[in-house]
C-alpha cells in the first residue's frame, strides 16, 4: 500500500464512525494478502511520525531456505536489491533504520563503510544516508528509506583520530563494546568489568567532539555507568530492556543505569528479542509494552524508544539449519543471555517477526490509552532529540 493510500484511509476514518458499517469501523488492512487489521489512529501515527528504529539489522540469512535476502548480497551487488525488496522496507513504516554490524578491525570497518556508502549512493531514489538532524526528523514523503550508519563494537578505533575518519565517512553511532573486553571497556559477557579505560575516555571525548553518538547497549554495568559519567552530551542504549522486569538478566539495564541515562538526557530503545523481554514463553507485544511502561514510570516518557534488534523480515539472528546451534552460542559466558527460542528457531517476540511489527506496537500502546504525543516520542521523537543533541560538534 502506498503512502497516499495510508493517508486516505486515515482521513476517511476521521469521519463519524457511526456512519460506517461495523466491520469497517476504524479498522483497515494494509495488505490484501494479510488478515492483519490496524486502527486508523495507528495508521495515521505511523504515517505522520519520523519513525526511527535505532537497531534494525537490515537482512539476516535464513539458512532454512525460506528466501530471506542476504544484506551481503545487496552490498556486493546493489542491483540485486529490487523494487519489491524496497516495498517491504517502505511498508514497515520505518523512516530511519540504524544498522547493527561493523568491521572487526580498522581495515574491515573501512570496507564496511565503503560497502554501505556504495549501496546508498547506487540508489539515491530509494535510500538516503542519515547524516544530520534534518535527515533524522524527516518523514520522507518521497518514500526513501533513511539509513544511519552505526556499529556494535569499536575495536576499529586505533586512536582517537580514527573517530574523525569514520565520522567523515558517515558513521553516526558507535557502541563502545560488544560482549567482551576491548581497549575501551568491558562487555557484559566479560569475566571482570573494570569500567571505562583511559583510552575509552579519550574515545568518548573524541566522539562527542565530532558529533558521534555513544552507544552503551552491550556494555557491562560499571562500563555503562562510566560511559555515561564521561559524556557531556546524551548517550544511548540503542537496544535494551529493563532489568527491573528481568531480574538476574545481565544484558538488560539496571534501574541505576536507566536513572543515570535519564539524567544525561539519553534514551533506551526497547529490543524485540524474546529473552530480553520475558524469562519464558509466551512473550508478546504486550510484554514489550510492559518494558516501555516500566521505563516511563521510572524515568519519564522522554527516555524510551525502539531498537528492535531484528532485521526487516523479523529475524533476530541468522537462523541455522534444523538441529544446528547458533554460532554465537559458542561464546564464553553465553548462558548469561538465558536464551530460549520461538517454534521456528527465531529469537523474536511472538507475533512480531514481520516487517509491520511497529504497527502492532502502536496498536498495543493504543490499547493502554497512551496519548498521541507519547506514542510519537517512542516512535522516534526521543531518539531524534537525544541523538540530534549528541551530533552537535563541540
Amino acid at each position: 500500500m502506498q503512502r497516499r493510500d495510508l493517508l486516505r484511509l486515515a482521513g476517511a476514518a476521521a469521519l463519524s464512525s457511526a456512519a460506517a458499517p461495523a466491520f469497517l469501523r476504524g479498522r483497515y488492512r494494509l495488505e490484501a494478502q494479510s488478515p492483519a487489521e490496524y486502527s486508523a489512529r495507528t495508521i495515521r501515527l505511523m504515517q505522520e511520525s519520523p519513525v526511527v528504529d535505532m537497531l534494525c539489522q537490515f537482512a539476516f540469512a535464513d539458512e532454512r531456505g525460506e528466501g530471506t535476502p542476504r544484506a551481503d548480497q545487496w552490498l556486493q551487488d546493489p542491483s540485486t536489491f529490487t523494487a519489491a525488496d524496497l516495498e517491504v522496507f517502505r511498508g514497515s513504516g520505518v523512516k530511519t533504520l540504524a544498522l547493527g554490524r561493523g568491521g572487526a578491525n580498522y581495515e574491515e570497518h573501512l570496507r564496511f563503510m565503503a560497502e554501505w556508502n556504495g549501496l546508498i549512493a547506487s540508489r539515491p531514489e530509494w535510500f538516503v544516508r542519515v547524516d544530520d538532524l534534518d535527515d533524522l526528523k524527516s518523514t520522507r514523503r518521497d518514500g526513501r528509506i533513511g539509513i544511519m550508519i552505526t556499529a556494535q563494537n569499536a575495536d576499529y578505533f586505533r586512536t582517537p583520530a580514527d573517530v574523525t575518519t569514520f565520522h567523515r565517512l558517515g558513521q553516526r553511532v558507535a557502541q563502545l563494546t560488544y560482549n567482551f573486553q576491548n581497549r575501551i571497556g568491558a562487555g557484559f559477557l566479560e569475566n571482570h568489568d573494570g569500567g571505562l579505560s583511559v583510552f575509552g575516555q579519550e574515545i568518548v571525548t573524541a566522539m562527542q567532539r565530532v558529533g558521534m553518538t555513544v552507544d552503551l547497549s552491550h556494555c557491562a554495568d560499571r562500563t555503562t555507568l562510566d560511559g555515561i559519567a564521561a559524556a557531556t552530551k546524551p548517550v544511548v542504549f540503542t537496544h535494551g530492556a529493563a532489568r527491573g522486569l528481568m531480574p538476574g538478566y545481565a544484558r538488560c539495564k539496571s534501574d541505576e543505569a536507566l536513572k543515570a541515562l535519564a539524567r544525561n538526557g539519553g534514551v533506551m530503545g526497547i529490543a524485540f528479542i524474546r529473552f530480553m523481554i520475558r524469562p519464558e514463553a509466551p512473550v508478546t507485544v504486550e510484554h514489550v509494552v510492559d518494558h516501555i511502561d516500566y521505563v516511563i514510570k521510572l524515568v519519564g516518557a522522554e527516555h524510551v524508544g525502539i531498537g528492535s534488534d531484528l532485521d526487516m523480515a523479523g529475524l533476530g539472528t541468522p537462523i541455522p539449519k534444523a538441529g544446528q546451534p547458533l554460532a554465537v552460542a559458542a561464546q564464553a559466558n553465553f548462558d548469561r543471555y538465558k536464551t530460549y527460542y520461538a517454534a521456528d528457531g527465531g529469537v523474536h517476540v511472538d507475533g512480531m517477526n514481520h516487517p509491520k511489527r511497529l504497527f502492532d506496537l502502536v496498536e498495543a500502546m493504543g490499547r493502554r490509552r497512551y496519548s498521541d504525543d507519547t506514542i510519537r516520542l517512542v516512535l522516534g521523537g526521543n531518539f531524534i532529540r537525544a541523538v540530534g543533541a549528541s551530533w552537535v560538534s563541540a
